[in-house]
């Protein structure tokens, strides 16, 4: 019979935070409470990356608060296709491709794409909770703000066409980020000025792990708003553009 878990010292560590800590364990093995939780959030990830995007769902949380959507696709025809391909996931599909260039070109400050990338659950809990936290900002700064793209399959990338073929000058790309075994719910924003194919990834910013139990709505909206405002007005987005937002609000307050 195995011998019962023995007591964690570092027990209290366990509370700070939600990664795998303080396990304890049961002789030379973990505890079976353990083994167990590490196979549902395991479960739980891989069930973020395969659960279909809802993009009618999100659609209708977004027209909700008074905002047009507007649906693409990008090259990658399916779910497997997309994991093995990640190149077409960074393109649009012909059809998608030609719906844009038909769009009315309305040229926006700025266009928010709501794409599934690895955690489509992510997307349907946090987008629009986020959109609603931005809205605001986008009034107070006087941005026009594009459609509301919902892209399916989509990688980081795929931003810079929408917004290149939309005429953005700036593209907020909110995308499921890749689950962790703590965290298969989070949501990344990346922000691109002057969207075009080819931008890097050193072009871009990022505000990451967006979600009740990590970046707050508001405090995501506050530090994208910052991020778009600042790059509107020097002209780059990047490495080049350190986030200064906290003590922006600090001196604020």
């Amino acid at each position: 019979m195995k011998p019962p878990a023995e007591p964690e010292p570092w027990a209290a560590l366990a509370a700070l935070t939600p990664a795998r800590v303080a396990l304890g364990r049961a002789g030379a093995s973990m505890p079976t409470r353990e083994v167990l939780a590490f196979a549902l959030d395991h479960a739980r990830a891989r069930d973020a990356v395969h659960i279909p995007f809802d993009a009618a769902g999100v659609a209708r949380q977004v027209e909700s608060l008074d905002l047009e959507t507007l649906q693409v696709e990008s090259a990658a025809a399916d779910r497997a296709t997309y994991l093995r391909r990640p190149d077409l996931g960074r393109r649009l599909a012909p059809e998608s491709r030609a719906r844009l260039v038909q769009h009315p070109r309305a040229e926006p400050d700025v266009l928010v794409i709501v794409a599934d990338g690895l955690s489509s659950i992510a997307v349907h809990a946090h987008a629009a909770p986020l959109l609603r936290a931005l809205t605001p900002h986008a009034t107070a700064q006087g941005w026009r703000l594009g459609p509301i793209v919902l892209a399916h399959q989509a990688r980081v990338a795929l931003g810079d066409e929408i917004g290149a073929l939309l005429g953005a000058r700036f593209v907020v790309l909110l995308v499921g980020e890749r689950p962790g075994l703590s965290s298969a719910d989070s949501l990344g924003a990346y922000l691109t000025f002057a969207p075009r194919v080819g931008r890097s990834d050193a072009e871009r910013n990022c505000v990451s792990n967006i979600r009740p139990a990590g970046l707050s709505y508001d405090d995501a909206a506050a530090r994208i708003a910052w991020h778009v405002g600042e790059s509107l007005r020097r002209g780059y987005s990047g490495v080049a553009l350190k986030d200064e937002s906290a003590s922006g609000r600090l001196a604020a307050s």
